[in-house]
């Protein structure tokens, strides 16, 4: 079953969790001002937030360190806009994907099989609703593309950044971000802000014990200022190695961030960012409900287990006939070739390059821009039992390689008038992609070790298919905000898009994809006009309300052939019948939100209703039998969605904190499907269910007390059901993920003893996933979703683990 690129979906609303200052998951929102919005502190030239953000919404910092509380003292309307501290995503286990930790929010979803969520294969993300495909993200201002696995516009938040080095996220909750690099972001946006260099020179080293043998390691060294303007830089190493939870082999990542920093003046500066990461991972097999059922929770691929080779070997003779033999119990299975290949991994090499000019040309005019460039070399591996080798080997190594190479750069200018705070920009993009299926050879049994997807590999023996895209983006924004009153702001805004994508089929084998040409061809984005419009009121000291208006477009997704819900991912006949019966639209949508908060020392209470009207939807869609699935994509039309989550958080005394959140969407497909194979139309009864994968209600809960130098946490949530298929006839059942952690700061040393001295901050860290041992369906439509019935395309969530954390600086 060839692996295809999942989606995911959503965006977020409101309510503050884990105060610092409380010692806690509380949320802290500063009290609304009195005065106009502040031009920039005269100390941002040491800071990433001041410029780059307008002054169209307060950034309420939830908690930070001393070094990066100028990076978000102005003051300003938020509306709309959250923001995930370092803090907060320090209280995680070292190398947790960042966005695991947003999911701590209201209307925030966040699944993985892996429980660090490194495992770009099955990372699902959502925002109120939305994809992480139609969520715009950027990383100091680089944006980081659709998200998807292999994306070939961008590159995982996970590969572009180490999670210790993510200074602050800044996060728009599913309206508009007209502003935010991106051709994807129907719905709101994630801008990742890189820590600086610090001014004081020395390191940092963690360490981190756990289940399955992980060994996480995170070593930076700081320059410190090297001159009176504050010249400074930062490098750091990080590596991730564990054993998978279940099956064998092992998951591992290794990766090298450096920052540059430069001020100018007292006002701006000049910065450079460059990542280097390497990943290679075994994957968890994608299941079905029979397997489940009949093959139980801990099924998964041979690799790493006794006899791995010899078992794949048998069971592919058995699977063409040949003899063989399966497993003990493999019989149960209505498709039991299906349920082990030999092996499945994911590689990545990814390098990332961006410079960043942030120029302060007078008291009221700002200039900031961005250029980058990054390179990707990919894997998507499986040992097939469906084809032979040359050597009469009942099975092959397919390996799907993407080769991604991308540059931009992005200009704005954000200029200040009297109560108006005006910005505009343009960001421009060129990617350019090749991508195949190649066919390796395995060795008959007992005559030769067989591939090792991880390394070297030697030339394939066939090309199955291979594909080459190249895309032109370009956008431009204006957008003003407009202090009424003091406590009142009127934002408006607007967006231009436009974006080019060519394919071409550079190969083909026309007995495995059982067609004459895949797609090849063109398709264009335009939109001249996406209006946003919002409003923040600040009354009564402690109350916020907000609304907010706007347009979107997604470009079309770009994907290889039957690798996700793209044009290009189809045949050529289906794509020409696309074209002839106006199926190529992009997605388009219209989002309304309004929101309240309430913030005091003792309570923190939000509350956020939004509703969106999506058109053109285009998703991958399976039909036909579980052992014999047809792969498509269709526009499955309009999709309605209406929401609203709750929150409060309740800080009685200090130290203590109690947060509930309640989230519940409605989002619902507005037609039905028809489709035609074999010259027989089907219709299916899709119109009023819930959309694919995600939930209609989430329930998280989190108690924290922080007493001197220690803290714990406990943090529960509910994740409700979800429909697998189209028509809702399966669905995966919800259930409860609880987790624990526990801090103590032992400080400086010296003070225990003078030998110590050097060692600065030490910190010991416990923290236990899946405190209770659930057993769970984490993602599912991995591999497209089945417009009814079973399909192998979800994986099951990881047992209970225990992490240990010692933590210093020098």
């Amino acid at each position: 079953m060839s692996k295809k690129r999942r989606l995911s979906d959503l965006t977020f609303a409101t309510t503050l969790l884990l105060s610092c200052a409380h010692g806690a998951y509380a949320a802290t929102t500063p009290a609304p001002t009195a005065t106009p919005p502040a031009k920039a502190a005269p100390r941002a030239a040491a800071t990433h937030a001041a410029a780059p953000h307008a002054p169209a919404r307060r950034q309420v910092v939830l908690a930070v360190d001393a070094e990066a509380i100028d990076a978000v003292g102005h003051h300003i309307a938020h509306g709309t806009q959250n923001v995930i501290s370092a803090d907060m995503l320090a209280r995680a286990v070292p190398g947790t994907n960042p966005l695991q930790v947003l999911a701590t929010q209201p209307g925030v979803s966040f699944v993985s099989d892996d429980p660090q969520g490194l495992n770009t294969w099955s990372n699902q993300f959502y925002m109120h609703g939305f994809m992480q495909n139609q969520i715009g993200m950027t990383l100091d201002g680089i944006p980081l593309g659709d998200q998807q696995y292999h994306s070939y516009n961008g590159l995982n938040s996970i590969a572009a950044i180490s999670s210790e080095n993510v200074g602050r996220m800044d996060v728009s909750m599913s309206a508009g971000a007209e502003s935010i690099a991106s051709t994807s972001n129907l719905g709101g946006s994630v801008e990742y802000y890189s820590s600086d260099p610090k001014m004081k020179g020395g390191a940092t080293i963690a360490q981190t014990f756990g289940s399955n043998d992980m060994f996480h390691t995170y070593i930076r060294g700081d320059s410190g200022a090297l001159n009176q303007s504050g010249t400074r830089f930062y490098v750091s190493y990080m590596r991730n190695d564990t054993n998978k939870w279940k099956g064998g082999g092992n998951m591992f990542m290794q990766q090298v961030n450096a920052k540059f920093l430069q001020p100018i003046g007292e006002s701006s500066k000049f910065s450079m960012y460059f990542d280097w990461s390497d990943l290679d991972q075994y994957a968890y097999q994608d299941m079905s409900f029979d397997m489940l059922k009949n093959g139980g929770y801990r099924i998964d691929n041979f690799v790493g287990t006794p006899n791995a080779y010899a078992k794949a070997y048998n069971s592919a003779l058995n699977a063409n006939g040949l003899g063989g033999s399966l497993p003990p119990g493999y019989s149960k299975m209505s498709d039991p070739w299906d349920a082990s290949y030999y092996d499945g991994a994911t590689v990545e090499r990814d390098y990332l390059g961006g410079a960043n000019l942030d120029l302060l040309l007078t008291d009221r005019l700002r200039w900031v821009s961005v250029v980058y460039g990054q390179g990707e070399y990919g894997r998507g591996t499986w040992a097939s039992p469906y084809m032979s080798s040359p050597s009469g080997a009942p099975l092959i190594d397919q390996i799907t390689v993407p080769k991604t190479q991308r540059f931009g750069f992005s200009s704005s200018l954000h200029y200040d008038i009297a109560h108006n705070h005006i910005r505009g920009g343009i960001w421009y993009e060129n990617y350019h992609v090749d991508v195949g299926r190649y066919a390796y050879n395995e060795p008959v049994l007992g005559q030769g070790e067989p591939i090792n997807s991880l390394g070297s590999l030697p030339l394939p023996f066939a090309t199955l298919w291979a594909q080459t895209f190249n895309s032109n983006s370009f956008t431009a924004f204006v957008q003003d905000t407009y202090n009424v009153l003091p406590n009142v702001a009127l934002h408006f805004g607007f967006k231009s898009q436009l974006q080019t994508v060519t394919a071409g089929q550079t190969g083909n084998l026309p007995s495995y994809t059982g067609t004459d040409a895949i797609a090849a061809g063109s398709v264009t984005t335009a939109k001249a006009f996406l209006p946003h419009i919002s409003g923040d009121w600040h009354f009564l000291r402690h109350n916020e309300l907000f609304f907010d208006v706007s347009e979107n477009v997604q470009s079309f997704p770009i994907a290889g052939y039957k690798q996700g819900p793209s044009p290009f991912a189809v045949t050529q006949s289906a794509y020409n019948q696309m074209q002839a019966n106006g199926g190529l639209k992009p997605q388009t949508d219209w989002n309304y939100a309004v929101g309240y908060r309430y913030n005091d020392r003792y309570v923190q209470a939000s509350l956020y209703a939004y509703h969106t009207d999506f058109s053109n939807r285009m998703q991958q869609i399976t039909s036909g039998s579980i052992t014999n699935p047809v792969s498509t994509v269709a526009n499955v039309g309009s999709v309605t969605m209406n929401g609203v989550d709750a929150g409060l958080t309740i800080t009685p005394i200090t130290g203590l904190a109690l947060y509930n959140s309640i989230s519940y969407d409605h989002a619902t497909y507005g037609d039905n499907l028809t489709q035609i194979s074999g010259g027989q139309a089907t219709t299916y009864a899709l119109k009023g269910q819930q959309v694919v994968n995600y939930p209609r209600f989430m329930y998280k809960a989190s108690l924290s007390y922080r007493w001197r130098h220690a803290d714990v946490h406990v943090d529960t949530n509910y994740m409700g059901t979800r429909n697998f298929s189209y028509t809702g006839d399966m669905r995966t059942p919800g259930y409860w993920l609880e987790s624990l952690g526990a801090r103590y700061h032992f400080g400086d040393m010296g003070k225990y003893n003078r030998t110590f001295g050097f060692m600065k901050n030490l910190t010991f860290e416990f923290n236990v996933y899946n405190l209770t041992n659930t057993k769970y369906i984490a993602t599912t439509g991995e591999n497209g979703n089945p417009m009814m019935g079973d399909y192998q395309s979800f994986l099951v969530g990881a047992p209970r683990q225990y992490y240990g954390t010692l933590r210093a600086e020098f």
